[in-house]
Order: C-alpha cells, then structure tokens, then sequence
C-alpha cells in the first residue's frame, strides 16, 4: 500500500535523511526486538511487509542467534535487524555472529554504546541505540549511531530510570540531535504513528503490538493475557534493578508483597532470580511467570498477522494526515 508521508519536498530538518533510505525499507515501522517474543518468523514476515523486523538477540544463546539468523536470511531478502543488549555476557560472541550473517542493522540498547559502535561501523553496519532521555540521545549521537530509538515509559519490558512519556521525550530529544529520531513506548495505531511524527520522529518502533501477532514466539496464554488486558493492569516495578513494565499477574503481586515486607535490592533480586521471563512470555506460566507487555496492550484485542497489522496501522496513518490536512489553519486574534 502508499504510505502518505508527513513531509513533501524538502525534508524540514534538512541535516537528516530519511528513515526509509537510510535502512532500505518501504515503510517506516520498526518491530522491536523483545525477548522470547521477536524470532525469526516475526522479524522476517515484518520485513517482508515493508518495516524493519527485528530479532531480539537478549534471550539468544550465540548459537541460537547464528540460526535464527540463517532462517531469516532464508524467509526475507529484505533488509532486518538484530537487538543486542549491550550488557549480554557473551557479546563478543554475538558480534562474530552478526559479522558472519552480515546483519546490516543493528539496534543497541542497555549499555554504553560507544564501546561497540566503532566494530560495527567499522564492518558497514547502520547502528541504532535505545534511549530514555535526550543527554543519553547525545551521548549516542556523539558516539557515532545513525539514529536513536526514543522510548517512553509507557513501554513494556525495561525502561529508563527517568519515566519520562514519549510525548514529553521525542521532542526534547529532537531538539537535541541532528540524526533521526524514531519513537518508541505507548505506539499500536496509525494514529500515535501520526502524533510521534507530528513530533519530528522519523519512524516508530513497536513492540507489544507485535507481540499480540500470529507470528510472534510469544506462548499463546502470554499472547491471550496481553489482548485481555485492560487500562492499568501494568506496573513499573523493580527500580532498584532495572526498572521493568509488567502486567499484573501473581508473580507482580508477590513483588508488591515483598516491597510491603522492606525487602532489600538483594531479597528482590532473589524473588526474581533467572528465567521469569522465558517462564511467562515463551512457556506460557502466567502465575509464576513475568510478563512483559506495555501500557498500550489496554488497547490490543485481537491477535494478527503481522503483515495485517502494519496495513491497518498505515491505513489509519493515511486516515489521519488526510484529515488533518482538511483541517483549517486557526487565525490568531
């Protein structure tokens, strides 16, 4: 389908290319890399429908990750991208693997990204890094990405200490850089796709969206608990390890009890200990599990493929620019 770009002719920050150019897709939607949820079946089926599919490297054993990327080599001949947190203990591994696969994109995120963008630009890779506020956009700016994804709280999974909105952050953050912008947090519809841009995004990234989709690794009980989920059933919680968007299930209501009891960074630690994330979102635990998901799941109710999914989005994206452009100016008294 067309998409109906917000800017015609000259772009208005002209120091900055587009975001289609710039990763080689059709439309500029980015499906983000979540853990357990972002194989290669979502990653190549959204690239396939014109965004930029993404594999979510976090949850990835290195050989895991060499065949995923094998399999969607084999399932797109578009372009698509690989999340890696840059905190991963075997990161070195994961670079080696990425360079073998000649991954073109690479989306940083949980780390500092001055440390591994050099290797990766030094080996043609367009480098994207996750941020929470704009000193962090400049700091990877300076550090030499392309561009920055800019996330507000309201997403699901791990967030920025600073809790600040997307439409709060992607202004300041667009006010602070001079490569693209690409928002994040709070986005399933056209109509925020519109507001962000609106904002000066380039793009957006969406994650629990896809999540709710027929090709996401997510169980099917996490896939059933996110489009059944209602206005304020997720929580931010775990600030003293990293601050996490979670729906509200058993295992969040034991946290809950824990804080209520003065547990400290290590009892809580503790109640977390390893695998609570594969246990809820890829094994389908969702008593004992931690489920991940955003805010905006309040306003997902049905699983789709991903390619319908990014047709409705861009569907209503036209919808509203066409409607906003019908719009007369007001007159100033």
């Amino acid at each position: 389908m067309e998409f109906l770009s917000l800017y015609s002719g000259t772009h208005y920050r002209l120091c900055m290319q587009s975001l289609e150019d710039l990763l080689h897709i059709k439309y500029p939607i980015i499906q983000a890399g979540m853990i357990w949820c972002s194989g290669w079946e979502l990653a190549s089926a959204v690239s396939n429908a014109g965004g930029l599919g993404v594999i979510g490297a976090g949850s990835m054993y290195p050989e895991i990750l060499d065949e995923q990327l094998a399999r969607c080599k084999e399932a797109t001949s578009r372009p698509f991208a690989i999340n890696l947190p840059l905190l991963y203990p075997q990161i070195q591994d994961h670079l080696a693997i990425i360079t073998k696969h000649k991954v073109p994109i690479v989306i940083t995120s949980a780390g500092n990204p001055s440390l591994h963008t050099p290797f990766l630009k030094e080996n043609g890779i367009t480098v994207i890094h996750v941020v929470s506020s704009s000193k962090f956009a400049l700091k990877a700016q300076e550090a030499g990405v392309d561009a920055v994804v800019a996330e507000g709280f309201e997403a699901g999974g791990h967030n920025g200490r600073e809790e600040t909105t997307t439409l709060c952050l992607i202004p300041e953050v667009v006010k602070t850089v001079n490569i693209p912008v690409i928002a994040a947090g709070g986005i399933a519809s056209g109509r925020a796709m519109f507001a962000c841009m609106s904002l000066g995004a380039s793009g957006v990234q969406i994650g629990s969206r896809f999540v709710a989709s027929k090709e996401s690794s997510a169980h099917q009980a996490f896939k059933d608990a996110v489009i059944s989920a209602k206005e304020g059933d997720t929580k931010l919680t775990l600030k003293e390890l990293a601050p996490v968007r979670l729906l509200n299930n058993p295992f969040y209501q034991e946290v809950v009890h824990a804080y209520s009891n003065g547990a400290s960074k290590e009892q809580l630690a503790q109640l977390l200990g390893k695998g609570r994330s594969k246990k809820g979102m890829l094994e389908g635990d969702l008593v004992a599990g931690e489920l991940e998901i955003g805010q905006v799941s309040a306003s997902i109710r049905e699983i789709l493929p991903a390619e319908k999914i990014i047709h409705e989005i861009l569907t209503e994206f036209n919808s509203a620019l066409l409607n906003m452009k019908d719009r007369s100016t007001f007159t100033l008294q």
